[in-house]
């Protein structure tokens, strides 16, 4: 039995070099994959107006761009974590390219649909690097070091919306806004050699553990069987309803024949999943488990339904914020843009705040405290009207976001510590739970008042304040056996 530590040397935030490098690169790519992501949003306006596309339109393509992460992500982290981070976040940033081009090109809805549709697949970055960072850092250091990956890896959606539109602008005529997405694939492309060739999976002499079996993650109870596939219902249902948005019912994309056909598409997958988590996972029901292998899936449970309320309501909100603050305070795209930015410009302190703050202070004291400023946050943007002055306005939604973001870092702050081996795998569920999230907000936000969306997701963090107090601060050492059956010891602590 062996001790697995990363390097332990001092954090250097602004050092280029080891770990640092690593996560530097990191949220380089991840920064990218947001900037691709969320290249429309502050875009939306010139678009429709060039397209000729209707407000239920705009909204569909709000839900179109985050429905495909949610596979994503469960699959993009089940390949991290059986090929590397290095070589998997590579594809995904030269693949997320072509949808890109096929966005900048597209000239119907149906075009921009698809595009936007598989451009979901590229908000699956984020696992990745999730998995990367937490090779190469050591648990004192863990939490800070992916709120720093995930905050300024979010904050590429604040810089399309800041310079966007200003590119669109810069180009001119009604096509501008072409040149300034198609820049954003060009962005895609060239980093996915850039991370190819500066990056390793783990730092020299480390070993990379990878999961015993494919295809499903790993539990190690009965009851924890049971549970993993009561979570997984959400995530065919956030589907079905995407679905159900697109058929007669909603904006009459698929006729009712076709809509039918996805509804059967996705039983049968789901009957598949839980066919091949049952083969994955048989040995729970021999009781053939070793103690020391043994984790709490609830622990996966609780992050789920916060990052369903963080992160989720923070792509609702940053998609649909341009617009909100055009409407509300008559301003034109590219300031509406610019003024919306300042909610997700809150990732660069926020995230990385949250999980330093989980570091010094522990994971679940933090998250409640977090979670409960998240709920009062959006009670207070909800009352964001054209009577209040424009700063006092951008001062609220910056608090809100703060907790937001923070919450995020802090879910994933705890996220590496429960598993090493299903890192990928874990931070995927928890992320693809963001856009669940995402898609129920905006379809919320598609059928109610803009006030009432608000108060819907404020309900949905009071929800998880209190999954909470079923969390447990994760303490001693997580044991992982390596390909010639030796047992390392890594502290959580």
């Amino acid at each position: 039995m062996s001790n697995n530590n990363v390097s332990q040397s001092t954090f250097k935030l602004f050092s280029f070099s080891g770990k640092m490098k690593m996560m530097h690169l990191s949220w380089m790519a991840f920064f990218i994959t947001f900037m691709v992501w969320f290249n429309a949003a502050p875009l939306l306006g010139v678009i429709a107006e060039s397209i000729g596309l209707t407000t239920s339109q705009i909204k569909t393509l709000l839900i179109l761009n985050v429905a495909l992460t949610i596979p994503a992500r469960v699959l993009i982290g089940m390949v991290t974590d059986k090929y590397g981070p290095r070589l998997v976040y590579s594809l995904l940033l030269g693949f997320c390219s072509i949808p890109c081009f096929m966005f900048a090109l597209g000239t119907t809805f149906e075009q921009l649909a698809l595009a936007r549709f598989l451009l979901g697949f590229v908000g699956a970055g984020f696992v990745v690097g999730i998995r990367m960072v937490s090779e190469w850092f050591p648990a004192k250091e863990l939490g800070t070091a992916e709120g720093i990956y995930g905050g300024w890896g979010n904050f590429g959606s604040a810089a399309a919306a800041f310079t966007l539109p200003t590119i669109a602008l810069a180009f001119g005529g009604p096509d501008g806004w072409r040149y300034a997405i198609g820049l954003t694939g060009l962005m895609s492309l060239g980093f996915a050699f850039i991370y190819y060739f500066n990056v390793t999976d783990t730092p020299k002499g480390s070993t990379y553990f990878k999961p015993k079996k494919a295809g499903a993650l790993e539990v190690t109870s009965k009851g924890d069987f049971v549970l993993l596939l009561i979570m997984k219902v959400p995530m065919y249902a956030t589907l079905a309803l995407l679905a159900w948005k697109l058929s007669p019912t909603g904006v009459v994309m698929f006729s009712q024949q076709v809509t039918n056909g996805i509804y059967a598409l996705l039983i049968a997958i789901f009957i598949i999943d839980v066919y091949q988590t049952y083969q994955v996972n048989k040995q729970v029901f021999t009781g053939t488990i070793p103690e020391f292998e043994r984790y709490e899936f609830k622990q996966v449970a609780v992050l789920n339904v916060l990052y369903f309320s963080t992160f989720g309501s923070e792509l609702a909100v940053v998609s649909m914020l341009p617009l909100f603050f055009a409407e509300t305070f008559e301003l034109g795209f590219a300031q509406a843009g610019m003024v919306a930015s300042s909610y997700a410009f809150m990732n660069l302190m926020s995230r990385p705040g949250g999980g330093w703050l989980s570091d010094r202070f522990g994971r679940k004291s933090t998250l409640l405290i977090l979670t409960a400023g998240l709920a009062i946050g959006y009670l207070g943007v909800a009352q964001i009207d054209g009577s209040w002055a424009l700063p006092l306005a951008i001062l609220m939604v910056m608090a809100c976001s703060f907790f937001v973001q923070a919450g995020e870092g802090a879910v994933f702050a705890a996220v590496p510590l429960i598993k090493r081996r299903l890192t990928g795998q874990i931070a995927g569920m928890t992320g693809a739970y963001g856009n669940v999230g995402a898609v129920f907000f905006l379809t919320a936000y598609s059928m109610v008042s803009t006030q009432t969306f608000f108060y819907i997701i404020a309900a949905s963090a009071l929800f998880g304040f209190f999954t909470l107090f079923l969390m447990t601060e994760p303490k001693g050492h997580i044991a992982e056996v390596n390909e010639k059956g030796e047992v390392t010891l890594i502290s959580v602590n």
